[in-house]
């Protein structure tokens, strides 16, 4: 079975994935490593609105 995917499904996707990262980057800020959260949860919360942004143009272009 070839899977096929479209626009729709590639920013789907994409999101999912920045989304992860982003949990990551924050979690491993706030326990691992302790004295660099604020650096991580910047980091973090910037993956999160990338992949918000793509959220959001899924279906529109």
């Amino acid at each position: 079975m070839i899977m096929s995917l479209n626009k729709n499904k590639i920013f789907g996707y994409a999101s999912l994935i920045l989304a992860l990262i982003g949990t990551a980057l924050t979690l491993l800020g706030i326990y691992k490593y302790q004295e660099y959260t604020i650096g991580f949860s910047v980091a973090g919360a910037g993956f999160f609105a990338i992949a918000w942004a793509f959220n959001a143009l899924k279906g529109r272009i």
